[in-house]
């Protein structure tokens, strides 16, 4: 069993900032990929970062430059800090983790309830 619980969503104006943070617990481990999907109303889930187990990093085109992610394996914890939010940033955002020894980008086969991030223009 994996556990993600992640917290840190809300309300923030465009050109605001959120930090987004998971932790991870169960059937899991600094070996295995930490990332962070969403999914806005009507459209499929993306995966719009993730931190792979030796570091390595991954950024979708859409959140390049204003999105960081960050690990810490000693706590196996996760933190998305997101700067310079746009409308079309609005979403459930869910930490998702996979196997041990996947990279950044996946795959990635479990995820979190979510929480839900609304930026408005």
């Amino acid at each position: 069993q994996v556990q993600l619980v992640e917290s840190g969503g809300g309300l923030v104006q465009a050109g605001g900032s959120l930090r987004l943070s998971c932790a991870a617990s169960g059937r899991t481990s600094s070996g295995c990929p930490l990332g962070w999907f969403r999914q806005a109303p009507g459209k499929e889930r993306e995966l719009v970062a993730g931190v792979g187990w030796n570091g390595g990093t991954y950024y979708s085109d859409s959140v390049k430059g204003r999105f960081t992610v960050s690990r810490d394996n000693v706590k196996n914890t996760a933190v998305l800090q997101m700067n310079d939010l746009r409308p079309e940033d609005t979403a459930v955002y869910y930490c998702a983790t996979g196997r041990w020894g996947a990279g950044a980008a996946g795959p990635y086969e479990y995820w979190g309830q979510g929480t839900q991030v609304t930026v408005s223009s």
